[in-house]
Order: C-alpha cells, then structure tokens, then sequence
C-alpha cells in the first residue's frame, strides 16, 4: 500500500469537555499549520470527536477539495503508551500512561516517521488539549 503524508490533530479530553473545548484547542493548535485530515483520540472518546468531525466538515474545504475527507480515529491504550512525547503532564502519566495524550494520539496515528508540529495546546477552560502532527500513513493499525 502506498504511503501519502498527513496532518493528525490528536486530542486529550475530560469526561465533561464539550465540542467548544475541543474547537478551541484545536483552532489554537492547528494555527500556523497545514489542514488537519485527521483526528485522533483515544478508543473510548471517539464519540465526541466525531461530533466535531462533523460541526468541522464545511470548515474544510481545501481537504475535501484534494479529496480527503476528515477522518476520526481511535487509538489504543497500547498505541497511546508506545510514544515519547515531550510533555510529561501528571494526571496524562496517572490516566492513560502517557506523558501526554493528545500528543501521543497525534504520533501514534500520523505513522512511524511522525513529528510533532505543535505541541499540546489547551483549551481555555482547560477541559481539552489538542496536538498536531505530520506523518505518512499506509492506513491505521493503533
């Protein structure tokens, strides 16, 4: 299977965040970036990432015009713990194992060779954090 680069947003959210947190996240987050094509998240919190998949979908006009659509994907436990990530945030380590998770998710989907564009950005009231990465991918097997 062929390889094609891709920008990954990778969140971190509470159980109580709602979609302006995560919007806002990922706005601060993906400023300065290429569009974002992916969304990553943990396996258990892919529901409220596909609803900002969908409020997102007619902001993204310039992907849907290269023919890629905005996708949401959930990364394992496995996965997530897998990565290094630069940020080393307590409750993160406590939770999931990671240093950080929106980090992880967005390394852990953008593929083997990714790098971080941005680091985590958090929301402003502090409910999600967003981050952003380049990778390729031959397709997802977190």
């Amino acid at each position: 299977m062929e390889r094609r680069p891709v920008i990954v947003a990778g969140f971190g959210f509470r159980a109580a965040a709602g979609l302006d947190a995560l919007r806002a996240a990922l706005a601060t987050a993906q400023h300065g970036c290429p569009p974002v094509e992916i969304l990553a998240v943990p396996q258990d919190k892919i529901a409220l990432v596909q609803a900002l998949a969908d409020l997102l979908a007619a902001d993204c006009v310039e992907a849907r015009a290269r023919g890629c659509p905005l996708t949401v994907i959930g990364v394992s436990p496995a996965a997530l713990q897998a990565v290094q990530t630069p940020t080393r945030s307590i409750a993160s380590i406590r939770h999931r194992a990671t240093g950080s998770v929106a980090e992880a998710a967005a390394l852990a989907a953008a593929g083997p060779d990714a790098v971080l564009l941005t680091s985590r950005h958090i929301s402003p009231d502090r409910m999600a954090t967003c981050a952003i990465a380049r990778g390729t991918c031959r397709g997802f097997h977190a």
